[in-house]
């Protein structure tokens, strides 16, 4: 029999429609048999149709409906007629009519189905991995996939029309230092060496900038061998971007015209022209974040001032040893927060590396409870410095400086979950600037960068930079929505010598910077001008936008946490036959062995 080719989708069919005869493909979703009657919705990613057999129709034709089970595909042909009123179902698209079948061509069967293919599933995550083309087929995942495409396809159509060119860059390059361990694919044709997957295309998008193509952007997969975590996978999506002759505020515009455009485009949703911008030492001090999510309030205040005045010994060597003292008010909260669910606060700051964590209630007679008794004289100064008022939990952290603010930033984060104090609705960006470009590792005894190697200091730090590393900050920026960081960048070193000094601070000797970066460096003596850039998550922003909280929820086919696929069970082992052509021996560790 000759395959029935759809006229129309399942999501297309109106009231217009009526009288019609059509012919729709797509999946069996439901099949209800109502004394006779046969009711199937029949399903593609355009939407739902219901398809009516009636009681009257042929045996043959009911007797198919009949053997219809969940996700067969099928082609039907019909003639369109309008619902009776009271069945119409105004959710839907196509809720309007329904399509009489004259005839019904099973296109194929399904076996039994590991989980109900649903809007949104709750099925376990190795489930939908392993058969994520089923998991695929669901409305959720089907929408979210859309919304990635026009998400890309916003942010290609504002890119192009602000000048921007498309570039292409390898993906398989030299092995390069970035943070992370490289993915490493041997060569074939040249035993023993080594390709790299790429981190990110951030040396080659440098050298376009060198070619005179002053404005480039790229749709870029990454990679990098890292452990699993649960917001990473192996391999991601970014928007790369890189520009000549800028300066920071020239990234910022065009990086926020592009959000704007792709947050009205893709959501319907309309953007502030300027996003806020705040120091890193200022999240750090009021959010304890550098990716501070400010859909809710509550900051951070110093408790210093009140420290010496107090008995509280603990706090007082905080001090003494150059830490922090912070205070976080929590408004209304003290009746709710009993001692039990402070302890899990503390448990919360504890992950970051705090000792505990003190708290006080503001009563009707002054503080009460937890270290309320060392600063009881104090109550109405402190209450006043806070603006804390009778209802309301005051939390107290005191430690080295950035342990006390990620620890109560931990606890903010927590609390603006547990109270319901983020409005799920809202998008707000904020760029943190003003970023150290050095961190001290306390373990390796050395200095290495913020964010990566070829970032410029700022230029009242030129001249000194290498001399004391600690207070430079970098023209380094990042730009956070909603508490996740969506984007990072620079403005880039172009000078060669000046690029020396950086590797220099950082331990990269010019032998060995020669070796790895020498083609870089090498462009820079051939007239680079000055450039930055930035590079956005794509899966992260559409996270985002999706209001879900993994990459998993917006990438098709992703890893598992253990950075492996169920799906086609990669890695794999390969034959021998291909090892040797690349020339590699195999060294299981020990603890494999024992395994096997």
């Amino acid at each position: 029999m000759e395959q029935m080719k759809r006229t129309v989708t399942c999501g297309q069919l109106t009231a217009k429609n009526e009288g019609q005869t059509v012919i729709l493909n797509g999946w069996v979703h439901r099949n209800r048999d109502h004394g006779g009657i046969h009711f199937i919705n029949l399903r593609d990613r355009y939407g739902e149709t219901q398809i009516v057999v009636d009681e009257d129709a042929a045996e043959a034709l009911k007797e198919k409906a009949g053997s219809l089970k969940f996700e067969y595909c099928v082609a039907i042909e019909g003639i369109v007629r309008a619902r009776p009123e009271s069945m119409i179902n105004p959710d839907m698209v196509t809720g309007e009519i329904e399509v009489s079948v004259k005839n019904i061509s099973i296109l194929n069967s399904c076996k039994t189905l590991p989980f109900m293919i649903e809007d949104e599933t709750d099925s376990n995550e190795t489930a939908r991995l392993k058969y994520r083309y089923l998991d695929l087929r669901s409305k959720g995942m089907q929408d979210r996939i859309i919304l990635r495409n026009n998400v890309t396809y916003a942010i290609r159509e504002y890119l192009q029309k602000s000048s921007f060119l498309e570039i292409e860059t390898p993906t398989l390059i030299k092995s390069t230092p970035e943070g992370a361990r490289d993915f490493l694919v041997p060569s074939r044709l040249h035993a023993g060496k080594f390709f790299a997957l790429p981190q990110s295309p951030q040396l080659y998008k440098q050298l376009l900038m060198v070619s005179g193509f002053d404005k480039y952007f790229q749709v870029a997969r990454c990679y990098r061998d890292e452990d699993a975590r649960g917001d990473r996978q192996l391999e991601f999506t970014q928007i790369d971007m890189e520009m000549s002759f800028v300066s920071v505020d020239d990234i910022f515009k065009i990086t926020e015209g592009m959000m704007g455009h792709v947050f009205k485009k893709s959501l319907g949703v309309d953007l502030p022209l300027d996003f806020q911008r705040i120091s890193y030492d200022d999240a750090m001090n009021l959010y304890g974040s550098d990716k501070p999510d400010l859909r809710f309030d509550m900051a951070f205040q110093d408790f210093a001032p009140f420290v010496p005045a107090s008995s509280f010994g603990v706090f007082k060597s905080v001090l003494e040893a150059g830490g922090a003292v912070k205070a976080l008010v929590v408004p209304g909260a003290a009746a709710d927060y009993s001692r039990k669910k402070i302890t899990e606060l503390e448990e919360t700051a504890k992950t970051f590396g705090a000792k505990g964590l003190a708290w006080m209630k503001v009563t009707t007679e002054g503080l009460d409870g937890g270290v309320s008794k060392f600063y009881n004289d104090q109550a109405d100064a402190i209450c006043s410095g806070l603006e804390a008022k009778e209802g309301d939990l005051i939390l107290l952290m005191g430690a080295a400086w950035k342990t006390a603010c990620n620890s109560l930033g931990a606890v903010r984060s927590r609390l603006g979950k547990d109270l319901k104090l983020i409005d799920e609705n809202l998008y707000r960006f904020v760029w943190i600037v003003d970023f150290p470009l050095f961190e001290y590792n306390e373990d390796e005894k050395t200095w290495e960068p913020a964010h990566h190697m070829f970032s410029m200091p700022q230029e009242q730090y030129l001249e000194t930079f290498d001399k004391d590393p600690g207070p430079v900050k970098g023209d380094l920026y990042d730009l956070v929505l909603n508490g996740y960081e969506l984007a990072s960048g620079s403005i880039r070193i172009h000078d060669p010598e000046l690029q020396q000094r950086i590797f220099n601070v950082v331990g990269f000797p010019k032998e060995v910077a020669e070796e790895r970066f020498g083609f870089l460096l090498e462009s820079f003596r051939y007239g680079a001008p000055p450039h930055g850039g930035i590079a956005a998550g794509v899966d992260r922003l559409v996270m985002i936008m999706a209001g879900k909280e993994s990459i998993k929820e917006v990438i098709p086919f992703p890893k598992n946490n253990a950075g492996m696929s169920p799906m086609d069970d990669s890695p794999a082992w390969v034959d021998a036959d291909q090892l040797q052509d690349l020339h590699l021996n195999i060294i299981m560790p020990e603890v494999d062995k024992k395994e096997e």
